[in-house]
């Protein structure tokens, strides 16, 4: 089955290209409407006014090289199908229409069907009278022995220098022989764990194996150079890094880092981190990315380019362009830190006696360790069993404070608000910040005056705000609003019927609207009480007592 969203593949390439087109931020590109075989993205403010910059070659690269086009860096791309060559017309066409008296330069990565296709309409273009020169991208150092490397990311850098060149109004030979020293200066190496799909291909089986990651493969899916048997992210970045400074040696350097097209953006700051911290640190003078720059649809890999810096390389890619797909550089700089006091959000409480109270929490605390395997079945039917467990958690908590006379029993702000901070720390889940939100929010009631029963209402006005549940929702507020509304209208006794009714009314309700219960259907529901809600009713029925 596909892995790619599209609508006819014949037209995918067609689709994409209007697609990026429209959403470009400057508004400056154009389509050529040529013939529907021939594809080029070129500038819709070109006056032909300076040496136009061209390249091109397949899809499925994006943003190369489409992405690139703009005020800049280049003039025109032509695109061909996923992966293929554009034709030797469509390459014609398009120096034709972009190039003036200035001349024109081919910028090509160094595959056969590039080579030929722009090489052929270069020399076709000549017998128009046009000046036609061509730099050939090679910066693939994965097979050191070969004679015809590939030209893969570092490809981009070539663009913005020779852009570069060509927008300071240098002449034709000027910036071929600017955008020459370039395709010297740069060399890049790839890796990845899984090659990349073909839109409309079925075929799901990967070559890479698992817990490997092949070294050097090409951008169109070609096998790697060697295997790497680790997804180390730093045994990784030291194992590209090693061979890319021995062709730099102690350099200063930009270094690209290309999103080869399904890292996630987690990874890529990950790898960057450790390019950082690589043998590489302390020559690093900038970095472009990391981000997918020339990318192989959706490649779980990425790749790194090196460039030896010189002033006017330098120049060229701080320059600003206009364009949908090139990164800002970033001048290289270790990490920034600030230091910052650490805050302890601790509840500083002097203990107490109050006998009235002591007897009140000791009720409270033993009421809800005694109902831990009763809560346990009833939050069984209807979550996941733990709400007893939780409960006597909690309440084993402030039972040994209690024991251990280390509560601020005649301190009522104190008291709420310490007991929220425990709640917090030993309760497991959702339950466990909640009861310390309504703990502390009533505390603080309490300690900007507030009557005890009217600071337990606004603690639980703040647990419904932040929790997001509410009075019907079949949990612990239907018992505990109903008591602490009575408790403030009434008296501790009315409480106590409302909290009842409150949780017997849970058994009725066919729905509930949050928690764990929320996602069961309403024939598990039937019948059972919520558990949070027996919770409460028991507790205030025991402080009764």
């Amino acid at each position: 089955m596909s892995r790619f969203f599209f609508n006819d593949r014949k037209q995918l390439v067609n689709d994409a290209i209007e697609g990026l087109v429209l959403s470009a931020p400057h508004g400056n590109l154009v389509t050529l409407d040529i013939d529907p075989a021939i594809r080029i993205v070129a500038r819709g403010d070109w006056d032909k006014s300076r040496v136009a910059v061209i390249s091109g070659g397949g899809s499925g690269h994006e943003p190369a090289h489409a992405g690139f086009v703009g005020k800049g860096m280049l003039t025109a791309a032509v695109c061909g199908d996923l992966f293929a060559s554009p034709s030797v017309d469509a390459v014609l066409n398009a120096i034709v229409a972009v190039t003036g008296d200035r001349g024109c330069l081919l910028i090509v990565k160094n595959y056969t069907g590039d080579r030929l296709n722009f090489g052929l309409a270069a020399e076709k273009a000549k017998r128009y009278g046009l000046k036609v020169e061509m730099v050939i991208v090679a910066d693939d150092i994965a097979l050191p022995d070969n004679k015809q490397p590939r030209g893969i990311a570092g490809t981009a850098l070539v663009h913005k220098i020779a852009g570069y060149a060509a927008e300071q109004g240098k002449s034709l030979c000027e910036v071929r022989d600017i955008a020459q020293k370039a395709c010297d200066s740069v060399f890049s190496l790839g890796v990845a764990m899984e090659t990349c799909n073909l839109p409309g291909s079925d075929d799901d089986e990967s070559r890479i194996k698992h817990g490997q990651v092949e070294l050097g493969l090409g951008i169109h899916g070609e096998p790697g150079a060697s295997v790497v048997d680790s997804h180390n992210s730093k045994t990784i970045i030291d194992t590209l890094v090693a061979p890319l400074k021995e062709k730099v040696g102690d350099a200063r350097v930009a270094v690209l880092i290309n999103n080869l097209g399904g890292v996630s953006a987690l990874e890529m700051a990950l790898l960057t981190k450790e390019l950082a911290h690589s043998a590489l640190k302390d020559q690093l003078a900038y970095l472009v990315g990391p981000a997918p720059l020339v990318s192989s649809l959706d490649m779980k890999g990425f790749s790194l380019s090196l460039l030896t810096l010189n002033p006017v390389f330098e120049a060229a890619l701080k320059e600003e362009v206009e364009t949908v797909g090139w990164q800002k550089p970033v001048a290289f700089a270790p990490l920034k830190t600030l230091k910052h006091g650490k805050i302890h959000d601790s509840v500083e409480v002097t203990p107490s006696d109050n006998p009235r109270v002591k007897a009140l929490v000791a009720t409270a605390t033993q009421t809800l360790i005694n109902l831990e395997n009763r809560l346990n079945a009833l939050d069984a039917k209807v979550g996941d069993g733990d709400t007893g467990s939780t409960f006597a958690e909690g309440a084993r908590e402030i039972a040994q404070l209690l024991a251990q006379n280390k509560l601020p029993l005649n301190n009522t702000a104190q008291l709420l608000q310490l007991t929220g901070e425990r709640l917090a720390t030993v309760m497991g889940g959702s339950s466990g910040v909640l009861m310390s939100i309504f703990f502390t929010a009533a505390g603080q009631s309490v300690q900007n005056g507030k009557a005890l029963p009217d600071a337990l209402l606004n603690g639980l006005k703040q647990m419904k705000h932040y929790g997001g549940a509410d009075l019907g929702d079949r949990t612990l507020i239907d018992a505990l609003q109903p008591a602490l509304e009575a408790l403030r209208d009434s008296d501790l006794s009315a409480a106590i019927t409302a909290a009842k009714q409150g949780a017997a009314r849970t058994a009725t309700m066919q729905k509930a609207g949050a928690g764990r219960s929320s996602y069961v259907n309403k024939q598990n529901l039937d019948g059972v009480t919520d558990p949070g809600a027996v919770a409460i009713a028991e507790v205030f029925a025991a402080i009764g007592q």
